[in-house]
């Protein structure tokens, strides 16, 4: 069997209602969307599986991947867990306009419904225009007869928590969170492997048919954490040629590496795959006796998990996303 090496996929762009163009320009996806909100950089939701598209293994997918090398490839905790199912997906969201309002389930409930993953994720923002802003959780604390007269009253937009971003804002989202991306924003989502999305309000757009979408109302009811957090952006400080800790949870940890000289990464006590998500400038993936692969910004890679000594040699000033399961 050929050694493995950090793989490459091929993003599956994805027409939606409130998508543009910035995929396509700012880091130049190609494909055949007009409207493309959504770039799934790698993904094992059924009928969307990643498909490599570089050295030997290119034109197969993850999930024959995973069924080849198992451990190697994701980590053997991680393939024990998950068997041939990746448990990430990942994603870049171009919001032209504002995203739906919406909350996903948590694992229990998503189990019982849909025999599906619920959904936690997080997202990190790339760009935004001026006063740009999404929408996390609650203004206050509430309940389900209150959640649901503000729907029925077309009110639930005054109980939402909305906030201003900037580059570089980090939010993680529960399962349970009500929450939105707002119009001019560009970031990256990682999330469990799950296509599960309650929408609850669609500022009563209409699609090219005439029609509005489907709303979920009456799923999302029993869906929703209703308490108010207060801590809704996460707090970190840039340290350049160091690694950030952004978020860590039971399904995923996401670093943060700004740097400008060469980095080195000892995963020698983690037992899972490593994805680098490059959000500014260009690397270079050192591995295996000084063979290295370029990674340009907007685009994701994956260190299978059998490799545990690597470099980062930047470009100029660079800044990507470690994620991996611990």
């Amino acid at each position: 069997m050929n050694e493995l090496y950090p793989l490459k996929f091929k993003p599956a762009l994805k027409d939606r209602i409130w998508g543009g163009d910035k995929l396509k320009t700012v880091f130049g996806k190609e494909g055949k969307c007009i409207t493309c909100g959504e770039s799934w950089e790698i993904s094992a939701v059924e009928g969307d599986i990643s498909v490599v598209e570089n050295g030997f293994l290119k034109n197969n997918n993850l999930q024959e991947l995973i069924e080849i090398y198992m451990g190697d490839l994701v980590g053997d905790k991680i393939y024990d867990t998950f068997g041939l199912e990746f448990p990430l997906l990942i994603k870049f969201i171009d919001a032209n306009d504002d995203l739906s309002i919406q909350v996903h389930p948590d694992d229990k409930l998503a189990l019982q419904r849909h025999n599906s993953f619920g959904k936690t994720e997080m997202w990190y923002v790339m760009d935004s225009n001026p006063g740009a802003s999404l929408i996390s959780g609650f203004t206050k604390q509430t309940n389900k007869e209150e959640y649901i007269q503000s729907v029925e009253s077309n009110t639930l937009t005054r109980m939402l928590n909305s906030t201003e971003v900037a580059h570089g804002d980090v939010f993680f989202i529960p399962s349970g969170r009500v929450h939105a991306i707002g119009a001019g924003i560009l970031l990256a989502e990682i999330q469990q492997t799950s296509d599960i999305t309650y929408r609850i309000f669609d500022w009563n757009r209409v699609d090219s048919a005439g029609k509005p979408r489907e709303l979920h109302t009456e799923l999302a009811v029993e869906a929703i954490d209703y308490n108010y957090y207060t801590d809704i952006k996460t707090s970190y400080i840039d340290q350049v040629n160091s690694v950030v800790n952004l978020a860590k949870c039971k399904y995923f940890t996401t670093n943060k590496i700004l740097f400008d000289k060469q980095v080195h990464r000892d995963y020698i006590d983690l037992d899972s795959f490593v994805l680098y998500i490059c959000c500014e400038g260009k690397f270079e993936l050192e591995y295996r006796d000084n063979v290295k692969i370029e990674v340009l910004k907007g685009q994701t890679i994956l260190l299978p998990a059998v490799f545990k000594n690597i470099n980062l040699i930047p470009h100029g000033k660079t800044e990507l996303l470690e994620v991996y399961v611990d």
